[in-house]
Protein backbone atom coordinates (compact mmCIF):
# COMPACT_ATOMS: atom_id res chain seq x y z
CA UNK A 1 0.00 0.00 0.00
CA UNK A 2 1.76 3.29 -1.11
CA UNK A 3 1.21 5.91 0.50
CA UNK A 4 -1.03 4.26 3.20
CA UNK A 5 -0.11 3.71 6.62
CA UNK A 6 -2.55 1.79 9.16
CA UNK A 7 -2.94 3.67 12.74
CA UNK A 8 -4.54 1.84 15.44
CA UNK A 9 -5.99 3.55 18.36
CA UNK A 10 -6.23 2.16 21.91
CA UNK A 11 -8.88 3.04 24.19
CA UNK A 12 -10.21 1.17 27.13
CA UNK A 13 -13.79 0.39 27.97
CA UNK A 14 -15.19 -1.12 31.47
CA UNK A 15 -17.24 -3.80 31.20
CA UNK A 16 -20.94 -3.82 31.51
CA UNK A 17 -21.41 -6.39 33.67
CA UNK A 18 -17.78 -7.30 35.04
CA UNK A 19 -16.77 -3.79 35.51
CA UNK A 20 -13.15 -4.93 34.33
CA UNK A 21 -11.08 -2.72 32.50
CA UNK A 22 -10.70 -3.90 28.75
CA UNK A 23 -8.21 -2.66 26.57
CA UNK A 24 -9.53 -2.45 22.70
CA UNK A 25 -7.88 -1.12 19.53
CA UNK A 26 -9.56 0.38 16.27
CA UNK A 27 -7.04 0.42 13.32
CA UNK A 28 -7.64 3.22 10.44
CA UNK A 29 -6.22 3.70 7.29
CA UNK A 30 -4.63 6.69 6.44
CA UNK A 31 -2.67 9.05 3.66
CA UNK A 32 0.75 9.48 4.37
CA UNK A 33 1.53 11.53 0.89
CA UNK A 34 5.32 11.96 1.47
CA UNK A 35 5.68 8.14 2.75
CA UNK A 36 7.75 9.30 5.99
CA UNK A 37 5.96 7.38 8.60
CA UNK A 38 7.76 4.08 10.38
CA UNK A 39 6.44 1.48 12.12
CA UNK A 40 6.14 2.90 16.07
CA UNK A 41 5.74 6.62 15.00
CA UNK A 42 3.65 8.61 17.02
CA UNK A 43 1.16 10.62 14.20
CA UNK A 44 -1.86 13.05 14.66
CA UNK A 45 -4.62 12.29 11.87
CA UNK A 46 -7.70 14.38 10.89
CA UNK A 47 -10.59 12.77 8.81
CA UNK A 48 -11.02 13.68 5.67
CA UNK A 49 -14.04 12.82 2.51
CA UNK A 50 -12.92 9.13 1.28
CA UNK A 51 -9.87 8.90 -0.77
CA UNK A 52 -10.43 4.91 -1.06
CA UNK A 53 -12.52 2.18 0.30
CA UNK A 54 -11.39 1.99 3.51
CA UNK A 55 -9.31 5.04 3.64
CA UNK A 56 -11.09 8.39 5.30
CA UNK A 57 -8.10 9.70 7.44
CA UNK A 58 -4.85 11.86 6.44
CA UNK A 59 -1.57 12.24 8.83
CA UNK A 60 -1.41 16.12 10.06
CA UNK A 61 1.98 15.44 11.53
CA UNK A 62 4.23 13.33 12.97
CA UNK A 63 4.23 13.98 16.81
CA UNK A 64 7.21 11.57 18.03
CA UNK A 65 9.61 9.35 16.10
CA UNK A 66 10.01 5.84 16.97
CA UNK A 67 13.11 4.52 18.23
CA UNK A 68 14.73 1.68 15.93
CA UNK A 69 14.45 -1.11 19.26
CA UNK A 70 10.37 0.02 19.47
CA UNK A 71 10.38 -0.61 15.64
CA UNK A 72 11.82 -3.88 15.34
CA UNK A 73 10.07 -5.34 18.30
CA UNK A 74 6.51 -4.04 16.88
CA UNK A 75 7.52 -5.38 13.57
CA UNK A 76 8.63 -8.71 15.22
CA UNK A 77 4.90 -8.75 17.13
CA UNK A 78 2.99 -8.02 14.01
CA UNK A 79 4.98 -11.08 12.30
CA UNK A 80 4.15 -13.40 15.27
CA UNK A 81 0.43 -12.60 14.71
CA UNK A 82 0.08 -12.75 11.09
CA UNK A 83 1.77 -16.43 12.15
CA UNK A 84 -0.42 -17.00 14.66
CA UNK A 85 -3.76 -16.32 12.62
CA UNK A 86 -2.71 -18.88 9.63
Amino acid sequence: MDKTVVVAVDYFRRHPIYKKTVRRTSKFKAHDEHNLCRIGDLVLIEETRPLSKTKRWIVRQILERATPEVAAEIAEEEQGEEEATS
